[in-house]
């Protein structure tokens, strides 16, 4: 009866076979069941879309798949498919070390069964079980190992991260984003001696100024809407009461400009001192919207000799009247209100 090779290709003689030769075959299966166990091979798939099969030897050290570890080397052009035997059931330690960025997949030579997969810029390095748990669709199993987490593609916490005095941080000006999934939030969590606090600092140094934004005491929850714009210069964001927040214009208060010496068209919110003692001008108001203040003042007392022309914008009112108001009182000081369009813009003070 002749001898027989495992899936490995180790020699089982059977018995009265190879009388005078066995302690060769021995050394033989005992330097291949050391390869087996801790070789190491190199095995280049450089080139194209192709597939590569690793071959087991018979009694022979030369088989590519007949190596603990074995490395995918040369440079690709193409996906690449690396299969082993389908009857072979090993632990292997496949490292990819190929240049291009293409998938390298590890896989039995046929059958349906769970492959492996480097993605197209994973360099690194797995540990698979080749299975042999089904004749004819058999699995590649991944060991997971908790290395290097760019080889998970879809790793996942067993508890709370440590950073260990570290930072998270990404390379090549990349955004660090944070994505919840469904109705999930970003939660910054306080604890016993200090609320929940976002620090935004100079750069990573601890001992950089910072400006915090911490969540007070609160006897129910709290939702705030930005605006979706950014707002004009000198507004300011108030809450309609209900969390939504917009821009709006400050009231209540005058922006006084330069000195006016001719014509010109005033704005809401604005003061001007007007300078006619070169010539009458007249100074026209904008359209008005409610509450809308002007503020109009005699710059050198000459209001009397040159009058100051208060014009309304189009068909709008002056005190009641769709016409121009004559302010002819020498240091005089006047400030319009707009009400409606029934009375337009009235004296608040003169």
């Amino acid at each position: 009866m002749a001898s027989t090779y495992t899936p490995l290709g180790i020699e089982k003689m059977a018995t009265g076979e190879n009388a005078g030769t066995w302690g060769t075959k021995t050394n033989a299966n005992l330097d291949l069941i050391e390869q087996v166990l801790g070789g190491y091979k190199a095995v280049s798939i450089a080139g194209g879309a192709q597939t590569t099969a690793l071959t087991v030897a018979d009694g022979a050290l030369t088989g590519t798949a007949q190596a603990r570890m074995i490395e995918f080397t040369g440079s690709i052009t193409g996906n690449q498919i690396v299969t082993i035997p389908l009857d072979v059931e090993n632990f292997y330690i496949i490292k990819n070390t190929t240049s291009g960025a293409y998938t390298v997949q590890f896989k039995y030579a046929s059958g349906s069964g769970d492959t492996f997969t480097f993605a197209t810029t994973n360099k690194g390095t797995a540990i698979l079980f080749a299975s042999h748990n089904d004749n004819t669709n058999p699995d590649i199993i991944e060991i997971q190992t908790g290395g290097d987490v760019v080889d998970d593609t879809s790793p996942q916490l067993g508890g709370n991260l440590d950073v260990n005095g570290n930072a998270i941080v990404s390379v090549s000006n990349g955004n660090i984003p944070l994505s919840p999934n469904g109705s999930g939030v970003v939660q910054v969590t306080g604890n016993s001696t200090q609320s929940g606090t976002l620090r935004i600092t100079e750069d990573t140094d601890v001992g950089s100024n910072y400006i915090d934004i911490k969540v007070p005491t609160l006897a129910a929850n709290v939702t705030l809407t930005l605006p979706n714009s950014d707002g004009n210069a000198d507004e300011f964001i108030k809450t309609d009461g209900s969390g939504n927040l917009s821009f709006a214009e400050v009231s209540g208060g005058t922006s006084y400009q330069a000195v006016k010496t001719s014509g010109f068209t005033a704005a809401a919110g604005e003061g001007y001192f007007c300078n006619t003692t070169s010539a009458a001008f007249t100074a026209t108001l904008p359209a008005g919207t409610l509450g809308d203040e002007i503020t109009l003042i005699d710059y050198a007392g000459t209001f009397d000799t040159n009058n100051l022309t208060i014009a309304p914008n189009g068909s709008e009112k002056i005190q009641g009247v769709a016409a121009s108001l004559t302010v002819s009182i020498e240091r005089a000081g006047l400030t319009l209100v707009y009400t409606d369009g029934t009375q337009g813009w009235l004296l608040k003070d003169k």
